[in-house]
């Protein structure tokens, strides 16, 4: 190769001094380079660059011209041809090796007991049940992560399910020593395809045969501190349910793990630390030895609670809303309850509670932690509106405006207004949430309104205050109670008939509405078991033209809910309602009672049915009885959240103050359920049986919830 650089490098400097010749005399040139240049190149650069061999040859490059052979770069072509290496066989696919040599055979006959997975694909198990008590669990967790099952089986290609069925077989014995058999084996075997052939001419069938041998026990158990913890280690040893002599169980192990953690937690160990097991398996002894790092860290009480938000949402109004007190054992339950608590007042968009170390126990005595509340606010103004259309209410705009916490802490102002055909109304409200408590709400309402309905028009102007105990998505209680006072003046007359009026008649009010309800249901939106009760009293002096009068408005109600099978709940409801003490033509119209609607009798317009005036409008009753019944159907559509409910319902309004259940009206129809994360959306359309002239042969209704 070094032959080549001396032309190489003459024509490098030839090109240079054609395409510059000052340059020649600008740099001083290396002697070793310059020797390098033939003089040919000197005196014709151009001519010499081209090929030329003298400065006479001026001739061009032609690309036809032959290549000079090229020193010291020949290679010689072998005589002999080259001799590749024999390539190696590969090693047989062990989980093909079982293959029968027939594909129409099928895989041998299991012995055992055999639990179908799917047609394809099977487990054997011992027949003897004792042998391997956890066979229902070990299967539930196989369908679940099982490669056979999940990405499936039925491909024709021999090499895929191959490496399921492997992945399956490593599963298994992972699942084994889960339960604590580390001894335990799996055979497989698949079916219905010759060796050799990547395609098969039948079905493939998988199975595996699970020997699961001699379970371990649990040796010893050491759970690092835990004993320091005096007359409380009994129970916190007791939360951690793993004993010697118990069948080792990953599952269980971890699940004690965390239920100690827990009871930590939540028996005044607030900075206690758990770290993760370890299991030493001993294959001799057949057993293992368990060690649980925990470290106890001291027993404390609640101390302050402190704010970060001071002003917006004080300590003093945190320390309302938590079910604890100062002094209680810290139980991280309800330091957990009071971050949801404050969550759910919509005033702030996150919370954090942190305990703090302020003093640490000592002489026997538990320590102190004070809580720090950080918060970040929430909006707290919304604009709403709705605007709809229907035959029987006409056209209504309705809009609001308010502000959650104008009155700090909690303190909400409300400003809403109604435009429609047959009802208008402009109102503020103020609101008080976890007033002088956790759910306690004082309301005080001042509006005004028009309403026309069929059966009566009101003119109304009203003033009430509510303090009220209630029931949340939080914490459903099982009782909740309402005490209020009411003041209002209306202008009211019974419905017109034909366009004539009846005439006018003021009456002014003042009643002192109680209620109480009890709730055993398992869910406040959509409930499948259990029962509500509800009773409200209402006493009330009524004065119209000088006459005074007094009665008491007396409702309950009672509904029950029953779970058949799966995805079926039956639900009934009751209503009965009483007004003793005035007659009737004493009584407010719109303080009377009426049924049928969308939360009455459906398949009836709002208020129709009940007792007629001479002229055939309704007029309302003293006395009310209602019953529903309807049944809850999932369909399993869109992922079960679609539900079909059949209903019937029935209702009578009387002039007696004495229920009664003659003149019953009665409704069915068929109704629609979606459930979505807030409840389940209801539609609802109803026809009356029986039907009389001038009622509604459909009604429907939309709400959401149930309609009881």
């Amino acid at each position: 190769m070094t032959d080549l650089t001396r032309p190489i490098g003459a024509a490098c400097l030839a090109l240079l001094l054609l395409a510059n010749p000052a340059a020649a005399q600008q740099f001083p040139v290396d002697p070793e380079l310059e020797a390098l240049i033939p003089d040919s190149a000197v005196a014709n650069p151009e001519g010499w660059a081209k090929g030329a061999e003298s400065p006479a040859d001026d001739s061009a490059i032609t690309p036809t011209s032959p290549l000079a052979a090229m020193p010291e770069l020949t290679l010689p072509w072998p005589d002999e041809a080259i001799e590749l290496p024999e390539l190696a066989e590969l090693d047989p696919e062990t989980d093909l090796a079982s293959l029968p040599t027939d594909p129409d055979a099928q895989a041998p006959t299991a012995t055992g007991d055999v639990a179908a997975i799917n047609p394809r694909l099977s487990l054997v198990f011992p027949a003897d049940p004792a042998a391997f008590p956890d066979r229902q669990g070990f299967l539930d967790r196989f369908r679940m992560l099982s490669s056979l099952v999940t990405l499936g089986g039925k491909e024709d290609n021999v090499s895929q399910i191959a490496v399921r069925a492997r992945s399956d077989r490593e599963l298994l014995v992972r699942l084994l020593r889960i339960c604590g058999y580390y001894d335990g084996e799996v055979m497989q075997a698949i079916g219905g395809i010759a060796p050799g052939q990547d395609q098969a001419a039948g079905p493939i069938t998988v199975r595996f045969e699970v020997f699961p041998g001699h379970r371990y026990q649990v040796g010893a158990v050491a759970l690092g501190d835990l004993d320091s913890t005096g007359q409380d280690f009994p129970m916190l040893r007791g939360s951690f349910a793993i004993w010697p002599k118990d069948p080792v169980n990953s599952d269980n192990i971890t699940r004690a793990v965390t239920d100690l953690g827990t009871a930590l937690a939540n028996n005044g160990y607030a900075f206690a630390r758990t770290g993760e097991p370890d299991l030493l398996v001993d294959h001799a002894r057949e057993q293992g030895d368990l060690s649980l790092p925990v470290h106890v860290d001291g027993k404390y009480v609640i101390g302050p609670i402190t704010s970060d938000l001071e002003h917006y949402m004080s300590a003093d109004h945190l320390a309302e809303i938590a079910r604890f007190r100062t002094g209680d054992v810290y139980k991280r339950s309800e330091i957990d309850d009071l971050r949801r608590a404050v969550l759910a007042t919509g005033l702030v968009a996150s919370v954090n509670v942190t305990p703090r170390k302020l003093s640490p126990p000592a002489d026997g005595k538990p320590g102190v932690v004070a809580l720090d509340v950080s918060m970040a606010k929430a909006p707290q103004r919304t604009i709403s509106g709705a605007i709809g259309y229907d035959t029987g209410d006409g056209f209504r705009l309705e809009a609001a405006w308010e502000h959650r916490n104008l009155f700090p802490p909690e303190g909400m102002l409300r400003l809403r207004g109604i435009v429609g055909t047959k009802e208008q109304l402009a109102g503020v409200t103020f609101r008080r949430n976890n007033f002088r408590g956790r759910d306690q709400v004082l309301t005080l309402d001042l509006y005004a309104n028009n309403v026309t309905r069929t059966a009566y028009e009101a003119r109304t102007v009203a003033f009430s205050g509510t303090f009220e105990k209630l029931t949340t998505l939080i914490f459903q209680k099982p009782w909740v109670w309402s005490v209020g006072i009411e003041v209002l003046a209306t202008n009211e007359r019974e419905g017109a008939v034909g366009g004539v009026n009846s005439a006018r008649q003021s009456y002014y009010i003042a009643a002192l509405p109680v209620r109480a309800a009890f709730d055993s249901s398992d869910d406040l939106l959509d409930p499948a078991r259990g029962f509500r009760a509800a009773l409200r009293l209402s006493p009330e002096l009524s004065t119209e033209s000088g006459q005074h009068s007094s009665y008491v408005r007396v409702q309950g109600d009672l509904s029950a809910y029953l779970l058949l099978g799966k995805g079926v709940v039956l639900a009934a409801r009751t209503r009965i309602g009483s007004i003793p003490g005035a007659p009737i033509t004493e009584i407010a119209p719109s303080r009377r009672f009426y049924a049928g609607g969308g939360g009455s009798v459906r398949g009836y317009g709002y208020q129709l049915i009940g007792p007629r005036d001479m002229l055939g409008q309704p007029s309302g009753g003293r006395s009310l009885s209602e019953f529903s019944f309807e049944a809850r159907v999932k369909t399993g559509l869109m992922g079960g959240a679609v539900s079909v409910v059949p209903f019937v319902d029935a209702g009578s309004v009387d002039d007696s103050p004495a229920p009664r259940l003659r003149n019953m009206r009665y409704g069915a129809g068929l109704g629609l359920r979606y459930q979505t994360g807030f409840g389940p959306i209801r539609i609802d359309i109803g026809t009356p049986l029986k039907r009389r002239p001038g009622e509604s042969r459909i009604g429907v209704y939309v709400a959401l919830g149930q309609a009881f």
